[in-house]
Parts: structure tokens; C-alpha cells; sequence
């Protein structure tokens, strides 16, 4: 199957269609399309053409498109349907994991009409009792539609109650053991289906002690399971074993696909989430805070350099190397925080030995530092000689560089230790620190030199 790409001739037929209120045309066009393609054409209509088309799709379509859309699309969809509509046409049709993500980006009015109009009761309770967990949380993600067996079963009334069960199921991943009490003991591999003779019960074939997550547990350790053990789906637990839900992989990639988003937006001094598609004040708002404090990085920069505006006079060619000061010290900033962070996200490096993160990264500095300042020193000297210039520059370049690194590897680990996102250090922050930071070494090794 290859990927939709919607062409100018396809709009124009399916925006002929909604403006002639061709229902059977519409859906003509739209037949075999997945939903994220469905959900592409959102781009393409106005919010009538596209409410129109939404309201059109029945069942699952409907659901899995609207839950394709980016938030903030979503949200002006929904701003002119019914609660009703939203409840019948949409959350009767989702698995609970979607439909606690839908209802949590209402305002809490429309969560309770929403949820008031919902026809499955005890899909209502399920999703009201997800609400409760933290959204950053297993339990904030997590589903309740999975395959529950209890351990005394016996092959054949284990088959027949899954099959009972697999009926509301859109996918199914594990088929979970639970005992009386719904502790979790294990899961139930398909293939002893076939392979065990009928007279087994479910706990003499199951896999016991599977790996699991509590309710509590962040999404970022969530992620970090996912990733170490290749899995597909993941029991959730509450406090004492109960079975309450389960996560998928494709739920898991959403939230790891919205962090990376995050933090480049962080790295990139953008202050908060924000798309293409935002107006221009959000958009404002988002990137001016950082932009100003770059100014004032700036400004001191200037404040610092109008200082020694004598001494430029006397060495005019000092100045000449204040961009290789500061954008040598940025990058190196930049180059350290950004592995410390990385090593933060993907739990190869341990907050608990920060001192040796920062042994390493000193000892990586030095050679660098070293490097770059003799490469430095080799030029100056061939060009200006043995003076003030070439000495200057050359161990100042050297602190430059080892400071540089040595900040870039605490900042982010010590944000991390206040539980303060640390991909805010691999961005301007480090870039303007270092820059002002890199001026008065520069300045005050060269007046010293002079």
C-alpha cells in the first residue's frame, strides 16, 4: 500500500462533494483511506467542510481520524459540535486510552457533559477512574481493553472466554493471568493454545513474573522499558499487583514523538510547545522570552568589551578574534550538555555519579582544548610573531574551552537533579553563559598578557 498524497484534483472533487452534501460521494472518495491520510486532509478544508466530513464517517473511522489530528485542529473541530456528538459520533467508537486523551483537552464543563452522554456505562466509569491518574503518568496513558484469564482455568474454558473477550478488541497484544484477587501472575503465550493438552490449566503454561509497570511510573521510564526490552505492550499495575491496564507501543511513540518535539523546541529557544500552524501571537510569545534574553547577553557582551576600549586601541588585532572566543565556547557548551542530555533521556548515565561524568568530560576538554589552542597558537604565530595576540588568544581559547565543558556537563545534570527539564540547557542558555563568560576570560588573560 503506498502513502496518500492528496493532489489538487482530489480536493477539488471531495470539496465538490461537501458543498452538494453528496454524502455517498464523499465517502466514495474517502473509501480505503486510513485515518491519518483522512486526517492530512484537515489541512485542505475549512472547519465546516471538515466538521461536515467528520461527522460523515461512522464508527471506528471516525474515532481513529479525529484522533490523528493535531491538537490543536482537534480542538477547533470540536468547538462547534454538540457534547452529544462528541460523546455518541466520536467516544463511543475509542479505546479508552484515546478517549481520556480527548476529554482531558476539554474544559472541565464539557467533560462532564461529554462523559454524561456517553452510552457504555461502564466505559464512562473506566474512563473517569483514568482521569484521576497524572497525564505524564503509566496511568495517564494507559487502556483498559485487554484479554484477562484467570489462573485455574482450563484450556478450553480459557479459549472460549477469550474469544468471548477478543470480540470488543480492535488489537490484540498479550492475553494477561491474573489469580482471584486480580493480581497479575503471568501472560499467556497463543502458542500453548495449540501446543498444551486440553487438560492444562492456564498456570502450569503461562509465562510467570512478566515485566510490568506501576500506575505511578513516569512516562519517560515507561519509554525507557519499551526501548530495553523490544516489547509490544506492557501491563500496568496499581500499588499492590492488581491488573488495572495496559500500554501499547504505539501510545508510547506518540508521547517519546512529542518529547523530542519538546525539547528541540526547548534546545532551539522556543519557551513552549507551539506548530507551523499557530497564529502569530503564540508564536510571538513562544520565541520572543529567549530572544530577550540573548539581547541582554549581548548587551553585556558590549558592556564588557566598551571596558577595554583602550586597550582595542593599543591592540587593534585582539579584537579580530572575539567571534572565535565566543562561538568556540558555545559549541563546546553545546556539544557537552547535549550528550549529558541525551544520556538523561536514554538512562545510560547515572545521576548518582555525576563526578564522574564530569571527570570524563574534563579529561575529553583538555585534549580538545589543548588542540584547538596550539592549532590557534600556530596560526598566530606565523602570522603576528611571538606577541600579546598570539599568547592570548591561545590560553584563552584554552579556559575558554575547558570551562565551556565543564559548565555544559553540570548544568544539565544538575537541572535534572531539581527535576527541571535539562534539554533547556542544550539552547541559548548555554550559548549566552558561555559567550559572556568567554569575554572576561579573554579580557582578563589579555590585560594581564599586555
Amino acid at each position: 500500500m503506498s502513502m496518500f498524497e492528496p493532489n489538487k484534483e482530489f480536493i477539488g472533487k471531495l470539496q465538490s462533494c461537501i458543498s452538494e452534501k453528496n454524502d455517498h460521494g464523499t465517502l466514495q472518495l474517502l473509501e480505503g483511506l486510513h485515518a491519518a491520510d483522512i486526517a492530512e486532509l484537515y489541512n485542505e478544508l475549512d472547519v465546516e467542510e471538515a466538521k461536515y466530513l467528520y461527522l460523515l464517517l461512522e464508527g471506528e473511522k471516525a474515532a481513529d481520524a479525529l484522533m490523528e489530528l493535531d491538537e490543536d485542529d482537534r480542538e477547533e473541530l470540536l468547538e462547534s459540535v454538540p457534547s452529544e456528538i462528541i460523546a455518541r459520533h466520536f467516544v463511543d467508537n475509542m479505546d479508552t486510552d484515546d478517549a481520556v486523551e480527548l476529554i482531558r483537552e476539554l474544559d472541565e464543563d464539557e467533560q462532564e457533559e461529554v462523559l454524561s452522554h456517553i452510552e457504555d456505562v461502564e466505559q464512562a466509569g473506566d474512563i473517569v477512574d483514568l482521569l484521576k491518574y497524572d497525564v505524564d503518568t503509566a496511568g495517564g496513558i494507559m487502556g483498559t481493553e485487554m484479554i484477562i484469564v484467570n489462573e485455574e482455568w482450563s484450556m478450553p474454558e480459557c479459549l472460549k472466554e477469550m474469544r468471548n473477550q477478543a470480540e470488543e478488541m480492535e488489537n490484540i497484544y498479550h492475553i494477561y493471568v491474573v489469580d482471584e484477587d486480580n493480581k497479575l501472575k503471568g501472560i499467556f503465550p497463543l502458542k500453548k493454545m495449540i501446543t498444551s493438552p486440553s487438560v492444562s490449566r492456564v498456570k502450569h503454561v503461562m509465562v510467570k513474573d512478566p515485566i510490568s509497570v506501576k500506575v505511578d511510573t513516569p512516562i519517560d521510564e515507561v519509554s525507557h522499558v519499551f526501548e530495553r526490552y523490544d516489547l509490544v505492550a506492557i501491563p500496568v499495575i496499581d500499588s499492590i499487583g492488581r491488573l488495572v491496564g495496559q500500554i501499547t507501543v504505539d501510545d508510547v511513540m506518540d508521547e517519546m514523538i512529542e518529547q523530542s518535539e519538546r525539547d528541540y523546541q526547548l534546545a532551539s529557544g522556543i519557551s513552549q510547545d507551539v506548530e507551523s500552524s499557530d497564529n502569530v501571537l503564540v508564536q510571538t510569545s513562544a520565541r520572543l522570552p529567549w530572544l530577550v534574553i540573548g539581547m541582554i547577553g549581548g548587551l553585556s557582551n558590549s558592556v564588557i568589551l566598551g571596558k577595554f576600549e583602550s586597550f582595542f586601541a593599543t591592540n587593534p588585532k585582539m579584537a579580530l578574534f572575539i567571534p572565535l572566543i565566543g562561538g568556540t565556547g558555545g559549541n563546546v557548551g553545546i556539544q557537552s550538555s547535549a550528550i549529558v542530555v541525551q544520556g538523561l533521556a536514554n538512562k545510560t548515565l547515572n545521576i548518582s555519579k555525576i563526578w564522574v561524568q564530569v571527570i570524563k568530560e574534563a579529561a575529553v576538554a583538555l585534549i580538545n582544548a589543548s588542540m584547538i589552542s596550539l592549532l590557534v597558537f600556530l596560526y598566530n604565530w606565523f602570522m603576528f610573531g611571538t606577541n600579546t595576540v598570539t599568547y592570548s588568544v591561545s590560553i584563552s581559547l584554552f579556559a575558554v574551552v575547558m570551562f565551556a565543558s565543564i559548565f555544559g556537563t553540570l548544568v544539565p545534570l544538575t537541572l535534572e537533579r531539581f527535576k527541571i527539564d535539562p534539554a533547556i540547557a542544550t539552547g541559548p542558555f548555554i550559548t549566552i553563559t558561555n559567550d559572556i563568560i568567554g569575554m572576561l576570560i579573554y579580557m582578563g588573560v589579555s590585560s594581564l598578557l599586555s
